[in-house]
């Protein structure tokens, strides 16, 4: 049970301060609207950091369903406690976001537009093509999985593989790189607890104006990161090191 809270918890610090930044730029009437992509992109390396280093000697700071769906399909993690780690993921996330609405509640209040709304929630493509979307976050978390492979290991082996505390600024670089090289497309979700929770809580909370959560996208940065994870574990299996 030990290991579930730290997920929900570093899950939820994850989204806390990545969601944050995105709600500080977007939402009306806050302080930090000039911050732009490149300090979205840094704040999500942050929010990483922060996350993995709360929670990873205890739960292994997976943080992320594809994470976890990568590493038992490589034999580096119990099947076992797969659905705890991605209830606990996906829960840690909807409170995270709801700690971001608290924060910015007038500023929801005077944000009329629907789409800035939703942005602080989940994400959504720029040009929106669902097949090349779903390519965009097969590709993203292929990345994220595979260099989380050998930042937390590096060799093939029976013994499990899971985050130190000592990995989460190389795993914050990876993040906050795949933000500025590959997350322009979908807004690189690449993990579907921090689209989907969020998404849901979207659709939960009295927000006023808030319009649709778009759940016609949302099964593109579910399964497209989970099939990034699958294949980078496969990769990583084949290569054989």
């Amino acid at each position: 049970m030990t290991t579930y809270i730290f997920e929900f918890i570093g899950t939820g610090m994850l989204i806390l301060i990545g969601n944050g930044i995105v709600a500080n730029v977007v939402l009306k009437g806050t302080k930090g609207a000039d911050a732009g992509w490149t300090g979205i992109a840094l704040a999500w390396g942050i929010a990483v950091f922060i996350g993995v280093f709360v929670s990873a000697d205890v739960s292994g700071a997976h943080l992320n369903p594809a994470v976890t769906l990568g590493l038992a399909t490589a034999g580096k993690f119990e099947w076992n406690l797969v659905p705890g780690y991605m209830l606990a993921q996906i829960l840690g996330a909807m409170m995270g976001n709801f700690l971001v609405w608290l924060t910015y509640k007038k500023q929801y209040d005077a944000t009329e537009d629907q789409g800035s709304i939703l942005a602080t929630f989940c994400t959504a493509p720029a040009i929106r093509s669902p097949f090349w979307n779903f390519m965009t976050e097969v590709i993203g978390t292929f990345a994220l999985v595979f260099g989380v492979f050998y930042i937390a290991g590096g060799t093939i082996s029976n013994e499990p593989v899971s985050l130190g505390s000592l990995d989460a600024l190389p795993v914050a670089l990876l993040v906050m790189g795949i933000g500025f090289g590959l997350g322009g497309p979908t807004g690189y979700a690449i993990n579907p607890a921090r689209d989907f929770g969020p998404r849901l809580l979207h659709a939960l909370l009295p927000l006023k104006g808030k319009g649709s959560s778009d759940w016609s996208y949302a099964w593109v940065p579910i399964v497209g990161p989970l099939v990034g994870g699958f294949v980078a574990a496969l990769v990583y299996l084949w290569i054989g090191i």
